[in-house]
């Protein structure tokens, strides 16, 4: 990939601020709230970990994806949750705490289950043609590295300097998007002679996958588990939206796989479109009506 040392370095970095973001977002407090809500955090683990990964690999075994692009959407499966996920919670009227405790727990988790999720990926679907490498344990201290220690400097930054804290939030959260808009314009013009032979073959499968992941996933905590809407939604939220930052780093910077890279990258945006009609939907005339009523 061109430019693929810039990106192995500025990916990191971007991530790092990202999480750091996030981290200054959250206290204590809210990791010890975990425990008054069990059957809400476990069904939001499982769903993440367990159920998302099960339904990308049936998506692209149905659409029959080539093994690369497959490679890429099942390793944006590995790594849930994250800032839009919260901002998306919040749009929709959703149940933002739960949904800020689930990023919280899942960023704990992803650096150690991510790497081997991605090596059995790619030794059964590459095992027999081209053989990408992947170094489990230089990738699983990469990754808390860039991920668990922002969060943690973040965390305490809020518990010790609050109003440092507050200050800090904005100006980390536009450096970070700073950040990724650069990652994003440096990967899509890298591979800018593939990208319009890629979209078509890609952008249904992430649709669908997408979609259903959202749909499935609220459909099974309110009608399974028989939660509330507003925690039903942040459940299909968090298992629809994934943190497209940490697969880059993976495809990117870590395996250097452009196609792969890609994949991820479509994943990031294409995801926004469910998102977006599911807020629409949200804050439409009928829906507050219905919560008004509700809340009555």
């Amino acid at each position: 990939m061109e430019g693929g040392n810039a990106l192995s370095l500025l990916l990191p970095v971007a991530l790092f601020i990202i999480m750091l973001g996030m981290g200054l977002t959250l206290k204590p407090s809210d990791f010890v709230s975990l425990r008054y809500r069990p059957l809400a955090i476990i069904a939001g683990v499982v769903l993440q970990l367990l159920f998302l990964p099960l339904l990308a690999w049936l998506v692209v075994t149905a659409l029959a994806l080539p093994v690369t692009l497959a490679a890429g959407l099942l390793i944006v499966s590995f790594a849930p949750g994250g800032a839009t996920s919260n901002m998306i919670s919040y749009l929709c009227r959703a149940d933002t705490a739960l949904s800020i405790s689930l990023t919280a727990i899942t960023s704990l988790i992803i650096p150690f289950t991510l790497p081997w999720l991605t090596w059995f990926t790619l030794e059964h679907l590459l095992g027999h043609g081209v053989m990408v490498e992947l170094p489990l344990l230089s990738t699983i201290m990469k990754l808390v590295i860039v991920t668990l220690l922002p969060v943690a400097i973040g965390v305490f930054i809020h518990q010790r300097w609050p109003h440092t804290c507050a200050r800090l939030q904005r100006p980390v959260k536009i450096l970070s998007l700073v950040f990724m808009c650069v990652v994003v314009v440096m990967i899509s013009w890298a591979n800018r002679s593939v990208l319009p032979q890629l979209l078509p073959v890609l952008s249904p499968a992430i649709i669908l996958l997408a979609s259903s992941a959202m749909l499935l996933a609220v459909l099974i905590a309110r009608y399974l588990l028989r939660l509330n809407t507003e925690t039903a939604l942040t459940l299909g939220i968090e298992t629809g939206i994934q943190n497209a930052g940490t697969a880059l780093m993976v495809t990117s910077a870590i395996l250097q796989q452009p196609e792969m890279s890609l994949a991820v990258l479509l994943y990031g945006i294409l995801m926004q479109i469910p998102a977006v009609l599911l807020v629409l939907w949200r804050n439409s005339p009928a829906s507050l009506r219905a919560a008004l009523v509700n809340a009555e």
